[in-house]
């Protein structure tokens, strides 16, 4: 019993370390994702290894390391949407009569507006990725009919190193 719960925990433990790393080199953190590959990899050799062993006389060892990498990719992806490292781009397209109730709300944040014509305004804002869903509330709270569009982003900035 003790093995089949080392082999189900380790496998949610890699495959969580698995999503996180892929997170974090997409967001330009090289050094640590070879580390966490390093981990990983160890993590798959022993658990790979356990489950092998006498493979023909327990079958069940393979249903818990599939059962394990389910739960451990479900894990990972909920740890990224909370940790949500990076900048999305919001785009929404509003009605000019709220134009002024939006901007006075996300003054605080980069934006952007551009005047298409007199019946729409495109505003475009870049976030950090933590805000987007209170972002996208409060234009459509303002301004019901709005159209918005969410983009992941990649800073350039000549002033700011990124990593």
């Amino acid at each position: 019993m003790l093995t089949y719960l080392a082999i189900f925990t380790s496998k949610i433990l890699e495959n969580t370390l698995a999503t996180l790393r892929i997170i974090l080199v997409s967001n330009g953190k090289k050094k640590l994702g070879a580390i966490l590959q390093g981990l990983i990899t160890l993590l798959w050799i022993l658990v790979t290894g356990t489950v092998i062993i006498n493979l023909n006389q327990d079958i069940f060892k393979i249903i818990v390391f599939c059962l394990g990498s389910v739960v451990g990719s479900y894990l990972g992806s909920y740890l990224e949407e909370k940790i949500a490292l990076g900048s999305n781009t919001v785009i929404a397209i509003i009605h000019p009569n709220y134009y002024y109730l939006i901007l006075h709300e996300l003054y605080p944040y980069k934006i952007s507006i551009i005047n298409f014509n007199q019946k729409q305004l495109v505003i475009l804002l870049i976030i950090p990725r933590k805000k987007t869903q209170y972002i996208n509330k409060l234009i459509y709270e303002i301004d019901e009919y709005a159209i918005i569009t969410n983009l992941r982003t990649k800073l350039f900035d000549k002033d700011r190193k990124n990593n």
